[in-house]
């Protein structure tokens, strides 16, 4: 079982998200007994989605939107993904902001048959911003901080495992 997690990330915070859920996915598969490889890579990089099992896509949010990677790597696999178990995240909230579906999120969960999306809080570290990032980051008042729910992705990734797992065995027993 072979299995990509691709990442839009701008300063690295999403991509440790990306990290976390392959490990916990891959926990979840080597307690069900299934063998498996993942691999963690940016969604830019990525150039064949040829030879995996299942995909996870997550991007970061700015401004409401993924960023520009994860979406072109969606519409330059919509095909190949449309036929293979494929799960979605976005990581972006933080503060005390509304934790609104990415405008593009939808719509890419849709054109791909995504089995799920979730939206996990991102972090703020004005250390790591370019200035215009960090000019909005004062107008909008947040605080640096966090603000990422390390159980609930843990507990994502297992059921992306488990998920897996299960499709995995019942396919090799018929």
């Amino acid at each position: 079982m072979k299995i990509l997690v691709t990442v839009a990330t701008r300063h690295g915070a999403t991509r440790e998200i990306a990290e976390t859920i392959a490990a916990t996915a891959g926990s979840a598969l080597t307690d069900a007994g299934v063998a498996s490889q993942i691999e963690v890579r940016d969604a830019s990089l990525v150039t064949s989605v040829d030879g995996f099992d299942a995909v996870v896509l997550g991007s970061a949010v700015y401004m409401g939107h993924w960023l520009d990677a994860a979406t072109e790597f969606a519409g330059r696999f919509t095909d190949e993904l449309r036929v293979l178990p494929v799960w979605v995240f976005s990581s972006g909230p933080v503060g005390d902001h509304p934790a609104d579906e990415p405008g593009n999120a939808a719509d890419t969960v849709m054109r791909l048959g995504a089995r799920g999306h979730r939206l996990f809080g991102g972090k703020i570290d004005r250390h790591t911003l370019h200035l215009p990032e960090r000019a909005m980051v004062a107008a909008l008042r947040v605080k640096d901080g966090d603000y990422r729910d390390w159980p609930s992705i843990r507990a994502w990734g297992r059921e992306i495992g488990a998920t897996i797992a299960v499709t995995e065995v019942a396919g090799s027993a018929s």
